[in-house]
């Protein structure tokens, strides 16, 4: 594990909003859900954990920058760290009764992300990385998937919300990938498809039209556990290009190549 008061922080701040997710997951009916946009759902309990991490963030470091997905940017007065804070990563999951969710926190400092913290409060499963440090699963150290087939490889994606992103595009890209590859899934949750990636569930993931909070813990998640995540064109900066690709070196490599003959 990884012990440092930065971890610390932010581990704290996961598990107190946590709780009252699994609170209001067990009476998921009963919410007051209201419309973000098409196909995008948003819920008083979604807010209700953005609150209590930024209050435990801001308290815990009082002069960091926060961007979140509800409340928007919060500048501080320390210019050089940045808090990208996902209270509730697979909204449309929760929604549904289905118990897969988790709560994502990534820390940037001077343009580089240091940390991040996964949090599936429905399994208790806990994956935290620290750059230099690892990254682990609970008290297990993660390494990504070793497999160098891509005819072996179960390759997770995800898919833009309705009237967001391009969806012939994805079309022409899943259709080259199932084309080659052992299998696909489309889970729901950007910031756990980078986690199973990490943890050697799942052997590769692509992603566009995402946000910082979507993906700022995963990929530091992934980097740590020894594999590789760039943008879903090859590039360096996920971050930057709004899209993610990720997996060991090996089949990174072959995915990004599936990805570009799809869209020649």
């Amino acid at each position: 594990m990884i012990n440092s008061p930065l971890m610390t922080v932010m581990v704290d701040a996961v598990r107190k909003a946590a709780r009252g997710l699994k609170r209001d997951f067990g009476e998921v009916e009963n919410l007051q859900v209201s419309r973000k946009g098409p196909g995008n759902f948003v819920s008083i309990a979604d807010k209700r954990a953005e609150a209590v991490l930024r209050e435990a963030l801001m308290k815990a470091r009082p002069g960091y920058s926060l961007i979140m997905e509800e409340g928007g940017s919060i500048e501080g007065s320390d210019k050089t760290h940045t808090w990208h804070v996902d209270p509730l990563d697979g909204t449309t999951n929760f929604l549904h009764g289905i118990p897969h969710f988790c709560i994502s926190v990534g820390l940037e400092r001077e343009g580089v992300i240091v940390a991040g913290v996964i949090y599936d409060p429905i399994k208790d499963e806990l994956f935290i990385a620290e750059r230099g440090q690892g990254a682990f699963l609970n008290n297990r150290r993660l390494r990504v998937s070793a497999r160098r087939d891509l005819a072996d490889a179960l390759v997770l994606y995800g898919s833009p919300y309705l009237g967001r992103g391009n969806h012939p595009r994805l079309l022409k890209e899943l259709g080259t990938v199932m084309a080659v590859t052992g299998g696909v899934r489309r889970q729901g949750s950007a910031a756990l498809d980078l986690a199973y990636v990490a943890c050697g569930r799942a052997d590769l993931y692509w992603e566009r039209d995402l946000q910082s909070w979507d993906m700022a813990a995963g990929l530091i998640m992934v980097r740590e556990a020894g594999g590789f995540a760039t943008s879903a064109d090859g590039g360096p900066d996920a971050l930057a290009a709004h899209s993610v690709a990720c997996g060991n070196e090996l089949l990174h490599r072959d995915l990004i190549a599936l990805l570009k003959k799809a869209n020649q």
